[in-house]
């Protein structure tokens, strides 16, 4: 059978870098990555707080870390200008707070900038929220896959794959579907491959959404 690899940790060194950068001795490592963790879920919780009720979207493609001494960096690159840009100064400094407090590191600046992207749509984890939303609202699934896949077009990639698993449409019995437009050449390393997994929780279950979107090849 083949053996299934997450298509970004294949490619670390030649197509794809780290999302978060910072050294530490083997015994702090862990530490290190909770803290990680600790950050992302409550900028995600806080933008979960914060946003329109009608969009029920975050829109966040990714949030970077970047670790010094006496710093920390994170950017949060966004899709869609929404409550943080806003009122971009306030809602920036309440969230540092937020996070410092969670964080209780004394000794540690921490300084959060936004970045937009410029195609959302190109984002796998834009992507895979907007078809949540839709799988939450009951639309059926194949719907909501064709719609993205033709939102992603307008992105100009090169091709998509989109993955539902779960009880589709409250089914007893779970099952996997999948929809494939364009090429997506996951064995060849040069190629430049974005890819999210991300699970929305329905009134029947739990659903799987993975997403493999092709950039460019080098």
């Amino acid at each position: 059978m083949g053996q299934k690899i997450n298509p970004l940790g294949f490619r670390l060194g030649t197509t794809q870098s780290h999302h978060c950068l910072w050294f530490a001795q083997p015994k702090n490592y862990s530490g290190g990555l909770q803290e990680d963790e600790k950050i992302r879920d409550c900028i995600k919780n806080y933008v979960q707080k914060h946003m329109r009720v009608s969009s029920g979207f975050e829109g966040i493609a990714r949030i970077g870390i970047q670790k010094r001494i006496d710093l920390i960096q994170v950017i949060i690159h966004i899709g869609f200008p929404n409550f943080l840009i806003e009122g971009r100064a306030r809602g920036i400094e309440e969230l540092q707070i937020n996070v410092q407090k969670k964080l209780n590191s004394v000794n540690r600046r921490l300084n959060i900038a936004i970045t937009r992207v410029a195609k959302p749509y190109g984002q796998p984890t834009i992507l895979a929220e907007y078809i949540a939303l839709q799988l939450k609202n009951r639309v059926s699934f194949r719907k909501a896959m064709k719609k993205a896949i033709e939102l992603t077009e307008q992105a100009d990639t090169k091709g998509i794959q989109v993955q539902i698993s779960g009880r589709i449409n409250g089914k007893e019995i779970a099952r996997v579907e999948w929809i494939r437009e364009g090429r997506v050449p996951l064995q060849t390393i040069r190629a430049k491959i974005d890819y999210c997994s991300y699970a929305v929780r329905t009134i029947y279950g739990v659903l799987g959404i993975k997403i493999w979107i092709f950039l460019d090849e080098e």
